[in-house]
């Protein structure tokens, strides 16, 4: 579906979605079967990235962006239509508020690496194992432990009285409330996997107090606006004024959703700005392999994967930096099209750290085998051959975790914009990959998010059937190709040893 279905042709009733990502923030409308209503609104934004790590963006300019994007959702439909508002936000973000909710920082983003010291404080001081299998997440840069610690040593001065991810910031700006969701929270870190709650062990580690964090609510435990930013919230918007808002999601589980991946038989793979492979799962894994993470959404679900800071940035990159009339659409298409070359440059395609598998905060990105013969397209080859190779590491760990597994579902902007990517991820995995034929997929998993809850498709009562996007293409791996990635794979890893594990 390229646009939205007229609303007069809308079932009720229908969820406002709200999507904070890393190049904008976008809006749209849904009905009850999931279609999207008229068109999305976008509004750009990009992170302030700076070479000592940073990577922050203006929480208050997030507020602003959405408040646009409402004002003109709200005016396309009647009081009464929209019973529920969604909200995601990209993953792994920090703001530092006082009393009154002001932002004492910047939001810090899950791609800010300066706490890169206090990542390996804590490693000496914690047993990193133990808390990866109560938390469900590494000791690393985009969480909130390590990133606390560096707040407070870097900032003094500062005496905050909460920190808050994006999303729960957003909605004590727009409707008052002070609250998370278990499918934000999980993502700081701070999370005990089991019990679906803050723990006290990670969060002393912090070097923090359990009342400076948000209650949590599941997925089933909207928030009613209250107080002065209720009243102004619902004059200005009157349409949705009395909808309710469905605590705030990190959007690696609505990209799942989105993709069709929302239970164990289907992997949702992301390709956008960052990337990740992820399975949501309703059997909590007794011991998580070292690589993964494995994140509470709800009292009987969780998300299991892992992710790669650069994707799409990565091909930004190259885009911006290599010779710009050698990469055209076609050269770049046909040159990731081709079969393999031992003269492509092996590269690891860390443009901004490590997450998955190895946690290297502080790795970088390495090019071998780069001669005065290598070309722009040659160097691309190598970066999505590195990308593909990134996703393979994930999925040999992930595979143990969903043994039922049976197909992958992709989507994101790089997939959509070039799935001649994932074709080398297809070749490197040896399965078949569906690229998903829909624009904006997390959008509309948060979306669907709100509508199970609203506007069931199964149990007792009638159902509603969901709308789900037309297939699109399926990247058939290429059996001959799988000795050169075998290969290919195997000099990854050394040079990863040689210079990325020996720096630690």
């Amino acid at each position: 579906m390229s646009k939205g279905i007229p609303l007069d042709e809308a079932e009720p009733p229908l969820v406002l979605g709200l999507d904070v990502g890393s190049t904008a923030c976008r809006g749209a409308l849904y009905d009850a079967h999931g279609r999207p209503i008229g068109k999305r609104v976008k509004i750009p934004h990009s992170f302030t990235a700076v070479a000592d790590g940073t990577s922050t963006i203006d929480p208050d300019q997030v507020v602003d962006e959405l408040s646009q994007i409402l004002d003109v959702l709200a005016d396309r439909v009647r009081p009464g239509l929209v019973e529920a508002v969604a909200f995601d936000s990209f993953a792994s973000s920090l703001v530092a508020v006082d009393r009154d909710g002001t932002a004492l920082t910047p939001c810090f983003t899950y791609a800010d690496g300066r706490c890169a010291a206090q990542v390996e404080q804590l490693r000496a001081e914690a047993d990193e194992h133990a808390v990866q299998q109560l938390t469900g997440t590494r000791i690393h840069s985009s969480y909130w432990p390590a990133r606390l610690r560096w707040l407070s040593a870097t900032r003094p001065d500062l005496t905050p009285a909460r920190y808050l991810s994006l999303g729960d910031y957003v909605y004590r700006r727009l409707i008052g409330v002070h609250g998370t969701g278990t499918a934000c929270a999980s993502w700081t870190g701070l999370v005990d996997r089991r019990a679906c709650d803050w723990s006290a062990d990670v969060i002393d580690l912090a070097g923090i107090s359990p009342d400076q964090l948000p209650p949590i609510h599941h997925l089933d435990d909207p928030f009613t606006p209250i107080g002065r930013a209720a009243d102004e919230s619902a004059r200005r918007w009157p349409a949705i004024a009395g909808a309710r808002w469905f605590a705030p999601v990190s959007d690696g589980l609505s990209a799942n959703v989105g993709l069709g991946a929302a239970d164990s038989t289907t992997i949702g793979a992301t390709g956008a700005t960052s990337g990740a492979l992820r399975v949501i799962v309703d059997t909590l894994p007794a011991k998580l392999p070292p690589g993964l993470w494995c994140y509470a959404v709800s009292a009987q679900k969780w998300i299991v994967g892992g992710a790669l800071n650069d994707v799409g940035r990565a091909t930004d990159w190259l885009a911006g930096n290599l010779a710009a009339d050698q990469l055209t659409d076609d050269a770049i298409r046909t040159a990731l099209l081709a079969e393999p070359s031992e003269t492509t440059p092996l590269v690891l395609p860390f443009f901004t750290g490590e997450r998955s598998t190895g946690w290297a905060a502080d790795a970088r990105a390495i090019m071998t085998g780069v001669s005065a013969a290598s070309s722009a397209t040659d160097i691309y080859r190598g970066v999505v051959e590195g990308i593909a190779l990134s996703y393979a590491r994930i999925a040999r760990q992930l595979r143990p975790v969903a043994p039922g597994a049976v197909k992958i579902a992709a989507g994101g902007r790089a997939a959509t914009a070039r799935p001649e990517l994932f074709q080398a991820v297809s070749d490197v995995l040896g399965l078949p990959i569906e690229i998903v034929d829909a624009k904006r997929t997390t959008l509309l998993g948060t979306a669907r998010l709100a509508l199970d809850i609203v506007a069931p498709s199964a149990g007792p009562a009638p159902s509603i059937e969901r709308w789900r996007p037309e297939p699109g293409q399926v990247c058939e791996p290429h059996p001959g190709r799988a000795p050169y990635y075998a290969d290919r794979a195997e000099r990854f890893e050394a040079v990863y040893e040689a210079l990325i594990t020996s720096r630690g």
